[in-house]
């Protein structure tokens, strides 16, 4: 029912670019609140980025702050996540997840439905 997919990762060098899409079917991304979900070689899935339903407002992390971008294309169905002078240390798999929840969504189990990820590294 439900399919969530991730691309636009790739190996990047530090300072660089990329743009994650996560294109949606099943459901609609102007009716739910999308996130990016990021996890490390051994580190915990963490928080990246939301963008809610109800009053289009964007939620990030503290590291991503004015380097990441998340928006969305209602008529694409399609959820971005613009990555801007990456680190090394954002190297990751990134996630695209869904919930019908307007607030409160910075948390794993918050989540609904979740993409297969996309590989996102960063070389020094």
């Amino acid at each position: 029912q439900v399919h969530l997919g991730e691309s636009g990762g790739g190996l990047v060098q530090a300072g660089g670019s990329l743009r994650l899409s996560c294109a949606a079917s099943g459901l609609t991304v102007s009716s739910n609140t999308m996130g990016w979900f990021r996890q490390a070689s051994g580190e915990e899935r963490e928080f990246v980025a939301a963008i809610s339903w109800r009053v289009t407002t964007t939620y990030y992390t503290d590291s991503v702050k004015g380097r990441f971008t998340i928006s969305r294309n209602n008529a694409k169905n399609t959820v971005y996540l613009q990555m801007n002078s990456l680190r090394p240390e954002d190297t990751a798999v990134y996630y695209c997840a869904a919930t019908y929840k307007a607030y409160d969504v910075r948390r794993r189990s918050d989540y609904n439905y979740w993409g297969q990820g996309t590989q996102v590294t960063v070389s020094s």
